[in-house]
């Protein structure tokens, strides 16, 4: 057993010096047992990043798009485990996971937060969305919203809600293309969400939509700040008002693509927010209107 003397701190009985083994320190020569640490002081987190030089450790840090907020365990596998034994870890496998979800609120949310977690993942959002969107989903059930509705639609109509709160503009055609729920159960949730819970949403602007139009569009940068001139143009003119803003973005990026002479085709444009030709042109002439 490793052991170092400290000669700078004596014994209070014989006044002889101390030794620091392991959690003890003792006296070298009568042998009392001056301190006891047991506790290791040592940092409770793990960084991958530094392994070699701060190997510390802990579990898994603490989530929201979890039911159980992560703290549950779970009981691995190993092929060295044969026989009885392994047969005996199955079914201690089967009952763990079943005890996991004790009612049936449990069981909607788990149901719920996977396919969230799901949709954040197809459209590529940061884990915040997906971390705000659970928590609605969490304060919709505890408002009894959940009643009678589709659980896959408040599923997505969080999603969408939290990204029209965080002002990231997505569609409903965009998410209803990656969720399980229908155009109409997503519409009825949100409504439901928008209702009852008092979301902060507002009118979306379409600015938002317009870089990343312009980037599945291949468009230049230059084609891009025409476009956002001709959405500051029709938010002063108040064309905004009462038209899909997905719309109002493509046909400025019509326009601006008009301007500078680059080949957009109307139909590419609407394709891309969604929305019909007829649409696009509605708003364009009222751009050029002058």
């Amino acid at each position: 057993m490793s052991s170092t003397t400290t000669p700078t701190t004596n014994c209070p009985e014989c006044d002889g010096q101390l030794r620091d083994a392991e959690r003890e320190t003792v006296c070298t020569e009568c042998g009392l047992v001056v301190a006891e640490d047991a506790i290791d002081r040592g940092p409770e987190w793990r960084s991958f990043d530094d392994d070699e030089t701060n190997p510390a450790r802990t579990g898994a840090p603490l989530t929201r798009s979890r039911h159980d907020r992560g703290l549950s365990t779970e009981i691995g596998r190993s092929s060295r485990v044969k026989g009885r034994k392994r047969r005996r870890l199955a079914r201690m496998r089967r009952q763990h996971s079943r005890a996991q979800i004790s009612s049936k609120a449990d069981r909607n949310q788990v149901y719920g937060f996977t396919e969230i977690r799901r949709i954040v993942s197809a459209l590529d959002l940061p884990t915040a969305i997906r971390d705000r969107s659970c928590v609605l989903f969490e304060s919709a059930q505890s408002a009894d919203l959940l009643r009678g509705r589709s659980l896959e639609g408040f599923a997505a109509a969080t999603v969408y809600a939290t990204c029209r709160a965080d002002s990231l503009a997505r569609t409903t055609d965009e998410i209803v293309a990656v969720a399980k729920a229908t155009e109409n159960e997503l519409s009825a949730a949100y409504d439901a969400l928008n209702r009852e819970l008092g979301l902060p949403t507002g009118p979306i602007d379409p600015r938002e939509y317009l870089a990343r139009f312009a980037s599945s569009l291949s468009l230049p940068s230059a084609v891009e700040r025409t476009a956002r001139e001709y959405a500051q143009l029709a938010h002063d003119r108040n064309i905004v008002s009462g038209r899909n803003p997905g719309g109002v973005a493509a046909a400025c990026l019509y326009a601006a693509a008009t301007d500078h002479d680059h080949d957009l085709t109307q139909r590419a444009a609407a394709d891309e927010a969604g929305v019909t030709p007829v649409t696009l042109r509605t708003t364009y002439y009222d751009l050029k209107d002058d």
